[in-house]
């Protein structure tokens, strides 16, 4: 009751909604990055709402199936066949026993998310089977070779579709100033709402780098490490944002310019290198 991976070109992973709460033991909450599109795949399965997935940021991935599987891709969009045959995301796809499940490069967006019925059920670590990449915590990365256990699920599944709604341009994230923006000058936090930034090729889970102007500090004293979140802004000795994503350490020493709302970013997982996104002002 498992499905093998015959080739990964790229990061495997398995991913669910994290393991909170553990921060006092300086374990972040990792989870899949694209919680949208994982709430989607699981609706589509009719599993339950945690269900484990897997997350593919890359080119191919090739699965095998050992026995009747119902999937569903979802979060980016590209080519995808079963045994040959061109297949759409965003809806479930039956795979017979020995069925390949083939995903190219996507076109839209950076992350694949393949759930399946009865979810991908690896040992847990701390009650979660996401894999936190600065960590190292959780199922290891899935490569050529590796087999992954499968519940079994009886839930009827959705007949629907849900189609891709990533923006194919620029994005645009809105961000709550604070709780160290007075740590930059006016122009700094002017500059932050009005420039272009590009998504840095060194970009991960861990965090989004952003190359752009540099935003200058008004104080240049020792910040004491902090507590952040998801979607926190630090800015770092160089003057440029990184966006903390789900892999984030617990406490950071950078200043905080502002928090992207929490929904927005999801939207991030789909950030490639190159690609332009904007801030616009959210207030609380």
């Amino acid at each position: 009751m498992s499905i093998r991976i015959l080739e990964s070109r790229g990061s495997t992973l398995i991913q669910d909604l994290g393991r909170p709460g553990f921060s006092s033991w300086g374990v972040g909450p990792s989870g899949v990055f694209d919680r949208r599109a994982f709430h989607h795949a699981n609706t589509l399965l009719g599993n339950r709402e945690d269900a484990a997935v897997i997350e593919h940021a890359g080119s191919t991935l090739t699965l095998c199936a050992s026995r009747p599987h119902a999937i569903a891709i979802t979060g980016a969009s590209g080519p995808a066949s079963v045994d040959g045959v061109p297949v759409p995301v965003g809806r479930v796809i039956e795979l017979s026993v020995g069925s390949m499940l083939r995903l190219e490069a996507p076109v839209v967006g950076l992350r694949y998310l393949v759930g399946v019925a009865g979810g991908f059920e690896p040992e847990p670590v701390l009650g979660s089977r996401s894999r936190d990449t600065l960590a190292e915590l959780g199922p290891q990365p899935l490569t050529a070779g590796s087999s992954v256990p499968v519940g079994l699920s009886t839930a009827a599944r959705w007949s629907g579709v849900i189609n891709p709604t990533l923006p194919s341009g620029a994005m645009t994230l809105r961000v709550s100033l604070g709780p160290r923006d007075d740590w930059f000058s006016f122009d700094s936090i002017a500059r932050l709402f009005t420039s272009s930034w590009q998504i840095n090729p060194l970009s991960s889970r861990v965090g989004i780098r952003l190359d752009g102007p540099k935003l200058e500090r008004s104080r240049h004293d020792e910040l004491a490490s902090e507590g952040v979140v998801r979607g926190s802004i630090q800015v770092t000795n160089s003057g440029l944002p990184i966006i903390l994503g789900p892999d984030h350490p617990v406490t950071g020493g950078y200043p905080v310019i502002g928090v992207i709302v929490d929904s927005d970013t999801d939207l991030l997982a789909h950030a490639r290198p190159g690609d332009v996104l904007h801030f616009s002002r959210h207030a609380i």
